[in-house]
């Protein structure tokens, strides 16, 4: 079965994912994104949401932890594991 990507900003708390590329229109945003850590195989997990639009995302990048714009999070395509 072929699991469908979707942005790491439509992932449940909890769930875990692989980053599969980058959807940003502009390359300053995927540059961005990559020089704080952020790469193709990596594996992703939606930790906390704040509480106004749900944002900042605390993400779990590896073994770091990291606050992201749902703006930004959106542009980051992922493959749920399971």
């Amino acid at each position: 079965m072929r699991k469908i990507p979707t942005s790491l900003d439509q992932l449940a708390n909890r769930q875990r994912a692989v980053i599969s590329g980058f959807l940003a229109a502009h390359g300053g945003l995927t540059q961005k994104l990559r020089e704080i850590g952020f790469a193709e195989g990596d594996e992703v997990e939606i930790l906390h949401r704040g509480l106004i639009g749900g944002s900042p995302l605390s993400v779990r990048l590896n073994r770091c932890i990291i606050a992201l714009r749902k703006t930004e999070a959106s542009q980051i395509q992922v493959v749920c594991v399971s």
